[in-house]
């Protein structure tokens, strides 16, 4: 189902932190600081508009898995960056190095694990 998506496929996204980035908001802490959940987030759509476009129509990926580390804290307005990489492509499984760069410092990083999925049989099991 997914012969396109090989090892190695990538992608990229660009973001700012914004008030409604931070821990305070997502409730996840009490500082206005990128939140982890906000982290995992981008990351999740890196990797999902990574393989978008190489799917068969009526086909999405959902994401199953996360195993992150966050290590430094971004402040409102930085501009942050995240680069996903393809490791493994079996079946309907795609798993998923993942980093998220504040200028040249590495903010998180880790590995996310997505599945492909017919939107349409996929909604009609919820």
């Amino acid at each position: 189902m997914n012969s396109r998506i090989t090892p190695g496929t990538k992608g990229y996204q660009e973001m700012v932190v914004t008030l409604a980035d931070t821990a305070i908001t997502y409730g996840s802490g009490l500082v206005e600081v990128f939140a982890t959940p906000a982290m995992v987030a981008f990351m999740e759509l890196t990797a999902l508009k990574s393989i978008d476009e190489l799917l068969p129509e009526n086909a999405t990926s959902v994401g199953t898995e996360v195993n992150i580390k966050h290590l430094r804290a971004s402040a409102v307005g930085h501009k942050l960056h995240c680069e996903s990489q393809v490791l493994e492509s079996a079946g309907r499984r795609i798993v998923f190095e993942v980093l998220v760069f504040d200028e040249e410092l590495l903010v998180g990083h880790g590995t996310h694990t997505r599945f492909i999925v017919d939107k349409d049989k996929f909604m009609n099991q919820i």
